[in-house]
């Protein structure tokens, strides 16, 4: 999968399933601080990258990830291993 498509798909269920605002989402903007994302969203998250990716996200490599370019980019390793 290429990686405009997971960013896009990404992007989608962020303002959709989330309803985070648009203008909030950026490359660098970071999960917590910048787009408000808790823990209870954590949990939506899993699901709806399970169901739209086809893999289960281990909270564990999660641990690092801090911004939504990370975020693509952990999405981005685990579809294309």
């Amino acid at each position: 999968m290429e990686r405009k498509e997971i960013e896009e798909k990404v992007k989608e269920f962020l303002i959709d399933d989330l309803e985070i605002e648009e203008e909030k989402i950026s490359p660098d903007a970071l999960l917590k601080d910048d787009m408000g994302i808790d823990s209870l969203d954590f949990v939506d998250i899993v699901v709806i990258v399970e169901k739209k990716f086809g893999f289960k996200i281990k909270p564990e490599e999660m641990a690092e990830v801090k911004t939504l370019n990370q975020f693509c980019d952990y999405i981005e390793g685990k579809v294309n291993a």
